[in-house]
């Protein structure tokens, strides 16, 4: 079992910075890859629906959502298996409860509880 737990969610004014962080434990195995995922509160569709954002894999590589190029910036901490996502210049837009989601190894899938990103003016 993986479990993941996400932090660094909060209300930002737009143009400003958030950094979310997601700590992995638990039987963790390479290859794997981390992601965020995002979904608006309140929506009642189920997580395969969540709104991909960014996706690292253990050995580095990333891959964005074009909304958010330039703007997002995923990362890995292979040692402590936490991966970050620094946000930049939010947009009222990005408002969202964000997930982190964990593929292992063996392609099990992986979701974090979420925490909630507001943008407004």
């Amino acid at each position: 079992q993986v479990q993941l737990v996400e932090s660094g969610g909060g209300l930002v004014h737009p143009g400003g910075s958030l950094k979310l962080s997601c700590a992995a434990s638990g039987s963790i195995f390479s290859p794997y890859g981390m992601a965020w995922y995002r979904q608006l509160a309140g929506d009642e569709r189920d997580f395969v629906e969540r709104d991909f954002v960014a996706h690292i894999t253990d050995s580095g590589d990333t891959n964005y959502v074009d909304s958010v190029k330039g703007r997002f910036t995923i990362s890995i901490d292979k040692a402590r298996n936490t991966a970050s996502l620094q946000m930049n210049n939010l947009k009222p837009e990005d408002s969202a409860v964000y997930y982190c989601n964990l593929q292992n190894h063996d392609e099990e899938n992986y979701w974090g509880r979420g925490t909630q990103v507001t943008v407004y003016s």
